[in-house]
């Protein structure tokens, strides 16, 4: 069953840890003007300062409140707001000492985020933003009145402070910020696997539903012929091989039959709850009707009652290919196991044959590729697709003893939501 998660953008999750930087740095800057304050260690311009760190604390309430608004962020924004930060720190430096405060290294903070997570362009104008405020309080800033030992000293510890502010910033919040961006590409190259996948589904079913309407009239004749021919000849070999045939059609138009049935239950989600048990082995009733060479032990190995299921009609479908494929590939003596946890239903099918070629090991699953001289290689692709689907995932191994090991996977009370 799919649980409906909202992903948010890697610009609203970066802008949610610009916010938190913006408080730890403005903690820390109001609580060394408090101290300069208190101590009268330093005379500066107090208010200048105090207004400079209450528009710093309005901007991080204003970015909290916008933040709580289902208003996407853009890099635009995103842009401006380290803008805004470069500004503000600028001031802050103008009213204590221009480019003789040793905060001054602060600046490489912004410009390493936007460098992390914005385009070029931004990391360009925002670096020139800084580096023309750096030049101006070159030669324009509220100088500091600090006997010159007490500025050298100062200037050491306060060197030290900085650097290990701006490494800590950039080592946590950087690193997060650019573990948001590449989770976000992850999930626009798995979106674009799946749109691929489905536009694939939709040209197989689209093919699938003219073959299935167009092959009702010759299995409506071929009927037809077998019953006839069944009532002229009394050759009891003929008549058991004319009888083969008339069920195997018959077989076959009840396929196309329960394929409209279930378009017709999935249009109304009519989909019937029954037990991972209940389920495995109707289908292996249907499958043991069309495949009757195959021989096979089944086993139950799961601990206490049997997990509720909710198997679509396309689920039931791409078990019956798995066990197609196991059959094509030996059909004697298959191996079935059921078994289950508290989150997951496993079922295996192992097989005798030749195993998966490693050559095309990787292939396996997508569409067109098959390691049997006949079929169209649809198979184990349609499976997958119905599987994923419903949450689960589907997987094929060479067994050590040989062979191929297939096994389904499915969470508790599949479904298609």
């Amino acid at each position: 069953m799919y649980a409906s998660v909202p992903l948010l953008s890697a610009s609203r999750q970066n802008l949610r840890l610009l916010t938190l930087i913006r408080i730890v740095v403005l903690a820390a800057q109001s609580g060394a003007v408090g101290v300069a304050y208190a101590t009268q260690l330093l005379t500066l311009p107090w208010l200048a300062l105090g207004i400079t760190l209450a528009v710093s604390a309005v901007l991080c309430l204003g970015t909290a409140l916008r933040l709580r608004g289902p208003w996407p962020v853009t890099e635009l924004e995103y842009a401006v707001h380290l803008g805004c930060d470069l500004l503000i720190h600028s001031a802050l430096l103008y009213y204590s000492g221009g480019s003789t405060n040793p905060f001054v290294s602060y600046y490489l903070v912004p410009l390493t985020i936007a460098a992390a997570t914005l385009p070029w362009l931004y990391s360009i104008v925002l670096s020139g933003l800084a580096l023309l405020g750096y030049t101006l309080m070159l030669v324009w800033y509220d100088p500091l009145t600090l006997p010159p030992f007490e500025r050298a000293t100062l200037q050491v510890y306060g060197m030290w402070l900085s650097f290990a502010l701006a490494a800590a910033l950039i080592t946590f919040f950087v690193a997060r910020m650019a573990e948001q961006l590449r989770r976000q590409e992850q999930q626009q190259a798995q979106r674009r696997e799946e749109s691929m996948r489905d536009q694939q589904l939709l040209a197989v079913a689209t093919q699938a539903a003219g073959a299935a309407h167009e092959l009702g009239t010759p299995l409506a004749t071929m009927s037809v012929l077998l019953k006839e021919l069944r009532q002229e000849y009394n050759d009891p070999q003929l008549n058991e091989d004319l009888g083969l045939l008339q069920s195997q059609v018959q077989l076959c138009k009840e396929s196309l039959r329960q394929l409209v049935r279930a378009a017709e239950a999935d249009r109304r989600q009519a989909v019937v709850e029954q037990t991972a048990r209940e389920w495995v082995e109707s289908v292996l009733q249907r499958w043991h009707l069309m495949r009757p060479e195959a021989t096979y032990r089944f086993h139950c190995v799961g601990l206490g009652s049997a997990p509720k299921l909710m198997p679509p009609a396309d689920l039931s479908q791409s078990l019956l290919n798995l066990l197609n494929n196991a059959t094509d590939a030996s059909p004697e003596d298959l191996e079935i196991r059921l078994d289950w946890d508290a989150q997951w239903v496993r079922l295996t099918i192992r097989d005798h044959g030749a195993g998966v070629p490693l050559a095309i090991a990787e292939q396996i699953g997508r569409p067109f590729i098959t390691t049997k001289g006949k079929g169209f290689g649809l198979g184990l692709f349609l499976s997958q697709a119905s599987v994923t689907r419903a949450g689960g995932t589907v997987k094929l191994y060479n067994h050590e003893e040989g062979g191929t090991l297939t096994e389904l996977r499915l969470p508790h009370g599949s479904v298609r939501a």
